[in-house]
């Protein structure tokens, strides 16, 4: 997968450079509240349930200040991914105990005709980890310097 077709799976209305949340529970909350407005899920609890059960594997908060909570679910009709950024950062049991600032949340129906699920979080990972991209996404004010940094234009 290239980043260019990654960065066919986010949306404007996903994209929240500047989170509120102060917590990990309200970060999820806040993140799964974007995929509410854009009509994206229909229903919250079920949504929040199913990455609280998935942060009770072991924390998705995978270091250098990034956090990528996923899952499937049944209602995610299709795979988008939601990105919000906490200037502040937040505490969120991450893998190297640093706050998290980039939040990637991946939700995906139990089965993806398409397959894409698994290699969408596999360049998720690859992408992040260049510091130089994570630098880049903690100074982008719109949603196209966010996507021109997804899909390694500038």
């Amino acid at each position: 997968m290239e980043r260019a077709e990654l960065a066919l799976f986010f949306r404007e209305g996903l994209f929240l450079p500047d989170m509120k949340a102060r917590t990990k529970e309200e970060a999820l909350e806040e993140l799964v509240d974007l995929f509410v407005r854009e009509h994206l899920v229909r229903n919250r609890g079920i949504v929040l349930e199913m990455l609280h059960k998935r942060e009770a594997l072991g924390s998705t908060g995978i270091g250098k200040g990034v956090a990528i909570p996923h899952g499937r679910t049944l209602a995610a009709p299709d795979i988008v991914i939601a990105f919000g950024r906490s200037r502040q950062g937040i505490e969120y049991d991450a893998m190297d105990g640093k706050p998290v600032h980039l939040f990637f949340l991946v939700l995906a129906p139990p089965q993806d005709q398409s397959n894409k699920y698994l290699p969408v979080l596999g360049k998720l990972v690859e992408m992040l980890s260049e510091d130089e991209n994570c630098q880049k996404l903690m100074q982008v004010e719109s949603f196209q310097e966010f996507i021109d940094v997804v899909v390694g234009e500038k």
